[in-house]
């Protein structure tokens, strides 16, 4: 997998195949960032990180600050090692659950978020990281294609992935 555009594009992101995640595909993470033109968001949160791909897409495209949540030590650790090749960008990686992330009330332009499937009431989880949007900002909850929409979310299709999105006006 390597980032697909912006300043550091088509630098390698090193992958495992024993971690416990499902990185977005390319084709879907290109129509997001698409959406994201022009670019604007200084500080990103990536939960649920799994390969952190997200976050490293968004600081090749402007990003100043990126936070990575995910409970998994090593996949933590591999989006560690993967930063290395990302110079200028403020890093922070967390391990810890999500829920208990979104209590400590930082806020963030944008958000990211891909639970594992099923695992999860989404309507709960978005009004929480709601919360956590500054104005202007935008959340994208990746989902199965089978989600109804909610809370008036903007929709797209790719396949068997819905991505969801938000803006706090």
């Amino acid at each position: 997998m390597k980032i697909l555009a912006g300043r550091f594009k088509g630098i390698p992101i090193k992958m495992s195949i024993k971690m416990p995640y499902r990185p977005t595909k390319s084709r879907v993470r290109k129509s997001i960032f698409d959406k994201l033109v022009p670019f604007h968001y200084s500080s990103v949160l990536d939960l649920f990180s799994g390969s952190g791909i997200m976050g490293l897409e968004a600081s090749s495209r402007g990003a100043s600050s990126v936070t990575f949540v995910e409970k998994h030590g090593k996949s933590l650790a591999l989006m560690k090692e993967n930063s290395l090749k990302f110079h200028g960008v403020d890093y922070s990686f967390i391990k810890m659950d999500v829920f208990s992330f979104l209590k400590e009330g930082r806020s963030f332009d944008l958000i990211f978020a891909d639970p594992p499937y099923g695992r999860f009431d989404l309507k709960t989880l978005v009004e929480t990281i709601y919360e956590r949007l500054n104005k202007n900002g935008k959340l994208i909850l990746e989902c199965e294609k089978s989600q109804a929409p909610f809370l008036d979310a903007d929709v797209t299709d790719y396949g068997i992935t819905r991505i969801l999105t938000w803006t706090n006006l």
